[in-house]
């Protein structure tokens, strides 16, 4: 349909919303505005939606939000006569409002909702799915985007995000779907007193935090470490669950970023509420230097993402979601093989965009380490393959570069309530020998050899920005780079069509992960290149992977690959 009649259509409908009326309306001279809002639906993948929140069909509001939810009712009641769901949401702008509206849409169709009575973490509601047997679940959410955006992440029945093909299913049914006329939905107080829609309980909470607890390597450990913490849950959510599992295993001094402290959806201390970004860890920072902590924990929105600044003398160094990775997977390993405990044939699963080192230390204890692709739906698939196999004992940690961890298969997502408790864990062991977690982590470059992982995103904003994007990927495929920054390219792995082809005797192998739109360029000198769009913004993500014998030389490496990379993206 044409752009200029859907703004038409929405501009005769009697609006629910006021600040879509009003938007609508302060729009109607401005081609640019309506176009952007009106010349594409909101694409609904593996990670569900996401968008800016506002009025349109390219935006994140009540409408899109309910007619996902058709969509989704209607696969599920193709396929069962009495689904359940599962729904939470975070601090983000309308999350409690969109999460209502999904739960009003499921009810009309008969689907029972279970409904988190207030903001929770995005692992619990991966929690909640598998502890109450629901057929599916959604989130509502953005993780750490900025401010403007809002999204919708939808779960399957075994807890992890929705696969490709449920994916496609789903985005086939809500096509069909006509905004206003196709959704049913209900009055949302009606609903609960019918019991349709019902709270979920203090018991499943509890019970996210026993299986948390449970995880634990060293139980005890942070009672007299007297490790001192600063923590910020970015205005997010983590601020009761992360204090409460912290609370539990012992650490007393844990002092809290007031200004970041409780739900705000504007984050207006933080404009990027991201822990991978220093700039929303400068409040944290400040107080760690004011009160002399050892470290600042900060978990992000919806408190799946969690990162650490560890004091180094005077100032306070950051760590990247890869050392992390790399240091905990050493903790669990070294501890549970002195203890006797680690299990036989155990696991490490890690994303293809993940640092290299964790092989190195894997191969120290035995660990095999499982390589797949970004998501941490397919780090779930695993664990899953694992239970059904009766090995999910195996299963030591999996990881992914953003700030992702979890070491239990009791959720299917990333768990930055179990990540938290396990860092700080793994501080107070090492502070209980006398060392900060930057001298171990220097002591495994040592060991290792030095790592350098980093990541840059390229923005393409609006429909001539995911054009060009899409230019880019196909240019890069059909031209692949023969060298980078002056280094000979050794091999080629396209992940579209799961080939990887050595350039030196053009041989062709197969990848065994799924297809994706991902490019992996190898360096002759073993640097590693990756590219790939990000599935849930307007980007192009490029990835460096360089070991050398210290900082400096692996950094004068990564400066030439940047540049370089820098300069394709244009």
């Amino acid at each position: 349909m044409d752009v200029k009649e859907l703004y038409r259509q929405w501009c005769q409908q009697e609006l629910e919303d006021a600040d879509l009326t009003q938007e609508l309306e302060a729009i109607a001279s401005d081609e640019d505005g309506i176009f952007d809002r009106f010349y594409q639906e909101l694409d609904f993948g593996t990670a569900g939606l996401r968008g800016v929140i506002g009025a349109g069909t390219n935006r994140m509001n009540i409408y899109t939000v309910r007619k996902a939810t058709q969509g989704i009712a209607n696969y599920l009641t193709a396929r069962k006569g009495d689904a359940q769901v599962a729904i939470a949401y975070d601090s983000r702008n309308k999350s409690q409002l969109f999460a209502r509206e999904t739960a009003c849409v499921f009810a009309a169709n008969g689907i029972r909702v279970h409904l988190y009575e207030e903001l929770m973490p995005t692992p619990m509601l991966s929690f909640a799915v598998r502890q109450l047997h629901c057929d599916a679940g959604v989130v509502i959410t953005a993780s750490h985007n900025p401010a403007k955006y809002n999204g919708y992440k939808a779960y399957g029945s075994d807890g992890c995000q929705i696969d490709p093909e449920m994916a496609d299913e789903i985005m086939d049914s809500i096509g069909k779907l006509d905004t206003f006329r196709d959704v049913k939905t209900v009055e949302f107080d009606a609903a609960v007193q019918a019991g349709t829609i019902t709270y979920i309980s203090q018991d499943v909470i509890e019970a996210f935090y026993e299986q948390v607890l449970s995880q634990s390597v060293n139980r005890g450990v942070a009672e007299n470490s007297g490790l001192k913490l600063v923590y910020t849950p970015l205005n997010g959510t983590g601020n009761k669950p992360v204090r409460e599992i912290l609370r539990r295993i012992g650490v007393k001094d844990v002092a809290v970023v007031k200004e970041q402290e409780y739900p705000d959806g504007n984050f207006p201390t933080c404009p990027y509420p991201n822990p991978e970004i220093r700039q929303a860890l400068e409040k944290g920072l400040a107080l760690c230097k004011e009160l002399g902590a050892d470290m600042l924990l900060a978990t992000d929105p919806d408190c799946d993402r969690v990162g650490i600044a560890v004091r180094d003398g005077e100032d306070y160094r950051l760590f990247t979601g890869n050392e992390v990775g790399v240091l905990l997977l050493y903790y669990i390993a070294s501890c549970k093989k002195a203890s006797g405990t680690l299990p036989k044939d155990p696991i490490c699963v890690k994303t293809i965009v993940t640092t290299k080192m964790i092989d190195a230390v894997a191969a120290d204890f035995g660990v095999e380490v499982r390589n797949v692709l970004t998501g941490f739906k397919f780090i779930g698939g695993v664990i899953a393959e694992l239970e059904a196999k009766g090995e999910e004992e195996r299963y030591l940690l999996g990881f992914e570069e953003s700030y992702g961890y979890l070491t239990g298969g009791y959720v299917r997502d990333k768990d930055a309530v179990d990540g938290a408790m396990m860092i700080v864990e793994m501080a107070s062991y090492y502070k209980a020998q006398g060392k900060l977690l930057t001298q171990v982590l220097d002591e495994l470059y040592e060991k290792y050899g030095y790592y350098l992982c980093s990541q840059e995103s390229f923005a393409f904003e609006g429909a001539a920005g995911m054009a060009h994007m899409a230019q880019l990927m196909d240019s890069l495929r059909a031209n692949p780079l023969t060298q980078i920054a002056g280094t000979p390219t050794s091999y080629v792995a396209d992940y579209k069509s799961s080939k990887r082809v050595d350039l030196n005797t053009q041989e062709e192998s197969q990848l065994q992960q799924p297809k994706a739109n991902v490019l992996e360029f190898g360096l002759a000198d073993g640097s590693t290149v990756i590219v790939r769009p990000s599935g849930t913004e307007p980007k192009i993500k490029v990835y460096y992977f360089v070991k050398a014998a210290d900082k400096a030389a692996a950094q004068s490496v990564q400066d030439a690959l940047r540049q370089f990379m820098g300069a394709q993206m244009k």
